[in-house]
């Protein structure tokens, strides 16, 4: 799902940089208010995870290849915010230093994995979870759903850039300057593999890292739940 340089122009790739600087900002002072000293170290390792996990791509059919990412797992853990912080540090890194994604494209990257994908996660895992308990068979399976679908959304964001600059930016000839196929095409391929391969690998890997956390780290889903109770994520309020 990385977006590598030359798939997007510049005048789509340059605003997503400056889009997400606010949106870091923001992140950054959530963080401050939710998250606790000794869940800094989870922060690092969810970071690392997810750096890690990204690195190992799927091979699937058409030459091109998807991966999971773990976003949805570090905002059940810690929050949306904290892993908008987590996984944008893991994108830039492996963007600036491995050639995973471009560089002008760290702002749509950044987006798509680091914000559309916990924050859709994290509310769906919270709707279906409801007042169950972390290790129930209803929050497992709130997990599952949050991965698939948390991925599922950040990968028709990514077909949607993707597919926009066939149409916006041509040259004279008709001929595309960037993305090589329509949005229709780029939709279909996209969704086709992350609904069918990579969404139910982002699911497991959620819910097994949950069960896994919840079983031997109990602590951090009770402060979780425990934040998530009395706290607006957003940062607005209290839930009523």
């Amino acid at each position: 799902m990385h977006i590598p340089d030359g798939y997007l122009s510049p005048q789509t790739a340059i605003p997503f940089v400056a889009l997400m600087i606010p949106v870091w900002g923001i992140a950054v002072k959530k963080v401050q208010k939710t998250l606790k000293k000794k869940e800094v170290p989870v922060l690092a390792i969810g970071a690392a995870f997810s750096f890690t996990i990204m690195m190992f791509n799927l091979p699937i059919p058409g030459g091109s290849s998807a991966h999971a990412v773990g976003a949805v797992l570090l905002a059940i853990l810690l929050g949306p915010w904290a892993a908008c912080i987590g996984v944008s540090v893991a994108l830039i890194i492996q963007a600036l230093i491995f050639g995973d994604g471009g560089v002008l494209a760290i702002g749509a990257n950044c987006f798509n994995m680091g914000f559309v994908m916990p924050m859709v996660g994290y509310y769906v895992y919270r709707l279906i979870k409801g007042q169950a308990e972390s290790l129930s068979t209803r929050s497992l399976i709130a997990a599952f759903m949050a991965g698939y679908l948390g991925l599922n959304a950040a990968a028709l964001i990514t077909a949607v850039e993707f597919g926009s600059q066939y149409h916006l930016f041509q040259a004279a000839n008709g001929m595309p300057l960037y993305f090589p196929v329509p949005l229709k095409v780029a939709v279909a391929a996209m969704m086709s593999e992350h609904l069918i391969l990579a969404g139910p690998v982002e699911g497991l890997v959620t819910a097994l890292g949950v069960w896994f956390v919840g079983k031997n780290y109990p602590a951090i889903m009770a402060e979780r739940m425990e934040i998530g109770g009395r706290l607006d994520d957003w940062g607005v309020g209290k839930h009523v």
